[in-house]
């Protein structure tokens, strides 16, 4: 409760789809709690028809989606792979696991995404891949990426943690890489509490990606009947998640299209009634390119600067709404220095805006009254000049 006695209004509440308590019900009670059941075949064709991925794997979480993607590309030590600063740290620890670098390029001013014009300039003769991160499930420039990709040889994975759902020129987000991964953890869109997905573009990688999920057997295949027992072929890991989980998640990709319009209606709301506000204070707004549709997965402002960052999250707090910030830059953490390094020219944008940024609360069951307390608190906010 706030000082006032009026509820205070979390930063995120996680979505109970339609359906959602029922398929729980039935996972549980059908005898099929493991991975691979009914509820996993049905959310994968869902989430393949979403993305139009050649194959989906369901994952325990976008991390071991990740941590896949590494394995399946064969990263050796000293291997280096190219990513932004500006991102979760799950993106730089799946390839830093396995030995590889992860070399940290600076973002756009404007989407905040990997600034595709430094790519080339970080890559030197170890490079191996490129992980675009499209952030707020605004899309990178996959055309500019891609091609760079092509022309030096290099693997594209799509870090589609906040992106399912969203589009470049007609083409869902997903779908460029030949590896995309994709979270399904509380605060995303679309939810089952921990989970993510492997989606794969290049059928080359489909045979082994099973085996790599399955703890590195060909389980798989024995359940298809095509080996008559299952070994140990590969390494790998347990990264299939529970029968359970994927009912939760195929409720939740059914009620994709309500959940995606209220999330859209709290977007188009704070980006209309705070533009005013914001122009006059100097406080900047999403920038969404022409070609891009986003999926409203994240609302931010940029502030004047770091103080007024963190006054405006005190001030959105003292009135009873949960603002956060968000990714500290990786190529200045403890971790980032020790097992990365930085792509020429630095990151100063991404540091600039991580000083900046604050986040307002968006989630499918933000009602009206509750949106007009958020834009009423934050509008009531005059930064010092």
């Amino acid at each position: 409760m706030t000082a006032t006695g009026r509820t205070a209004i979390p930063f995120n509440r996680p979505h109970v789809a339609r359906n959602e308590l029922a398929y729980l019900r039935e996972a549980v009670c059908g005898g099929f709690t493991c991975g691979d059941g009914p509820f996993t075949r049905r959310a994968t064709a869902l989430l393949k028809e979403f993305t139009r991925a050649g194959e989906a794997l369901l994952t325990t979480s976008c991390t071991h989606a990740l941590e896949m993607s590494a394995l399946l590309l064969d990263l050796r030590p000293g291997d280096e792979v190219i990513m932004p600063s500006f991102t979760f740290v799950s993106t730089a620890n799946a390839y830093a696991l396995r030995g590889a670098v992860p070399v940290f390029v600076d973002c756009r001013p404007d989407t905040l995404n990997i600034d595709e014009q430094q790519i080339e300039g970080a890559i030197t003769e170890r490079t191996r891949a490129v992980v675009a991160v499209h952030y707020a499930g605004v899309a990178c420039e996959m055309e500019i990426i891609g091609k760079i990709c092509e022309r030096y040889g290099l693997a594209l994975v799509e870090d589609n943690a906040h992106g399912l759902g969203g589009f470049y020129h007609g083409r869902p987000l997903g779908s460029f890489g030949e590896m995309a991964t994709q979270s399904f953890h509380a605060t995303k869109n679309i939810q089952c509490g921990e989970g993510g997905a492997l989606l794969l573009n290049d059928p080359k990688f489909i045979a082994r990606a099973e085996i790599i999920r399955e703890k590195g057997t060909d389980r798989s295949r024995f359940y298809r009947g095509q080996v008559d027992k299952y070994r140990w072929v590969d390494i790998g890991s347990s990264y299939l998640p529970s029968d359970v989980l994927a009912a939760q998640l195929t409720a939740q990709l059914e009620s994709f299209d309500v959940i995606q319009r209220k999330r859209h209606a709290v977007w188009a709301r704070y980006d209309k009634e705070l533009a005013g506000w914001a122009e006059e204070n100097g406080i900047r707004r999403p920038l969404v390119p022409d070609g891009c549709e986003h999926p409203a997965h994240l609302y931010y402002l940029l502030l004047p600067d770091p103080e007024h960052q963190q006054s405006f999250i005190a001030h959105l707090a003292e009135m009873g709404v949960c603002g956060s910030f968000h990714y500290q830059p990786l190529h200045a953490a403890p971790a980032g220095v020790m097992h990365g390094r930085v792509a020429p020219g630095g990151c100063p944008v991404t540091e600039h805006v991580a000083d900046r940024l604050v986040r307002l609360p968006l989630f499918a069951d933000l009602d009206e009254d509750e949106v007009t307390r958020v834009i009423a608190c934050a509008s009531a906010y005059k930064p010092s000049r």
